[in-house]
């Protein structure tokens, strides 16, 4: 346990020293993205407890296929990941910057799931754009924000909450991260969570 932490720790310091290097990576493309300005932190109220069970839901994804959350049960935790909208500064930075924390998934048997309420050409061009994500990447396009709506995550604008969400390999959701929209969550929610659902027996 004491080698798993230590390489968790590890990895977040070298994301830390990565990161204008992973992070700020839609400066590469800044003049594709619209910037929505400074949007109030928290528009919605969440719909689901924690210890209760994860909604269930099949969203299409990029490669075709459609995903199911409870394909997952019995086999893998997983994360939930909402951002608000597809060309927007805050979003285009978050998901590259989850590539570098992909072995922490591993280490904790886990998926993470990208979520937003954009259309399927939008994300695919977004995504191609930002580069190869190692995550699927999921459309709550239609009806329009169904699964944000819930979770208790869709705004009122009709965006997601930036939030992550983290269900165990029982569909139980263990924790709940909703943070400013206008602001990246810390990588370190995601180590902690993520390793203390793996404790969970």
């Amino acid at each position: 346990m004491m080698k798993k932490t230590f390489v968790a720790v590890m990895t977040v310091a070298l994301f830390l020293i990565a990161t204008p290097l992973t992070y700020g990576l839609s400066e590469a493309f800044k003049d594709s993205v619209y910037n929505p300005g400074q949007l109030k932190p928290i528009d919605s109220q969440l719909k689901v407890k924690v210890g209760e069970p994860a909604p269930d839901f099949t969203l299409p994804s990029l490669s075709g296929e459609k995903i199911t959350l409870s394909s997952f049960r019995d086999n893998k935790n997983v994360v939930l990941s909402f951002v608000p909208a597809a060309w927007t500064p805050v979003c285009s930075d978050q998901w590259p910057g989850y590539n570098i924390v992909k072995d922490i998934f591993d280490q904790n048997d886990a998926v993470l799931l990208g979520i937003t309420v954009d259309n399927i050409p939008t994300l695919y061009s977004w995504v191609r754009e930002m580069g190869q994500l190692w995550f699927p990447v999921l459309s709550d396009f239609w009806p329009h924000g169904a699964v944000a709506d819930a979770y208790g995550l869709l705004r009122s604008d009709g965006v997601t909450e930036r939030a992550l969400l983290f269900i165990d390999k029982k569909g139980i959701l263990r924790h709940a991260h909703v943070s400013d929209i206008n602001v990246r969550p810390p990588m370190q929610v995601i180590v902690t969570e993520l390793e203390k659902m793996n404790q969970t027996p």
